[in-house]
């Protein structure tokens, strides 16, 4: 009996474990077009704005996704965007709720596969 209750709780912790994963992190358009990172720095006053507060850009993530791609690449398909500056997806992610986020950085252990994000789909 103790055995089995050992086994249980070790595959119960185990199943925690499988729930955390790598998510890599994009400034880039609606699209998933990468852009400069300046973009989704919510403490400049650039345009990200956009019209009527609807943001011009986003900050795409997913664990398929590594460092590297530049400005002007199309971010693989599968990926999910939340906007710049929304202060609540940032902290569910661990990345800082304001400033700028580097183009490639890379959170380990990051719990679920979402949270705040928009789904969106990305072409290559």
């Amino acid at each position: 009996m103790t055995s089995t209750f050992l086994l249980l709780a070790a595959g119960g912790v185990a199943a925690c474990d499988n729930d955390k994963q790598d998510e890599g992190f994009y400034c880039a358009d609606a699209n998933g077009t990468v852009v400069d990172e300046d973009n989704c720095d919510d403490d400049d006053d650039n345009n990200g704005g956009g019209v009527g507060f609807v943001p011009l850009f986003f900050i795409w993530h997913s664990s398929g996704y590594r460092s590297g791609y530049p400005v002007g690449y199309r971010l693989p398909p599968g990926g999910s965007k939340f906007a710049y500056n929304d202060r609540a997806a940032r902290s569910s992610f661990g990345l800082p709720t304001t400033g700028r986020i580097s183009n490639g950085t890379v959170k380990t252990s990051v719990v679920g596969k979402g949270g705040h994000g928009t789904s969106g789909k990305s072409g290559g």
